[in-house]
């Protein structure tokens, strides 16, 4: 029994399928820049991170020398 839903021809079977793969790129899409997003919003606060962290260290007294840190005297 078929319903009115369902394919009544190879044409569209076709058009069936084709929305199905648009409606799946679309949501791969859109994740995908969702994605990318939170990234990018990652990145900027690791940044700010590492300032603030910076900053500290040089208020605390400690001063970093080629990628090693030592206590200023």
């Amino acid at each position: 029994m078929m319903s009115e839903t369902d394919p009544k021809s190879v044409q569209d079977l076709t058009a069936v399928v084709q929305n199905l793969l648009q409606q799946m790129q679309d949501k791969f899409q859109t994740m995908s820049d969702q994605i990318i997003g939170r990234i990018d919003e990652m990145s900027t606060r690791i940044d700010e991170l590492e300032k603030n962290i910076a900053d500290l260290m040089t208020q605390a007294g400690v001063e970093e020398i080629e990628g090693e840190s030592k206590v200023a005297k």
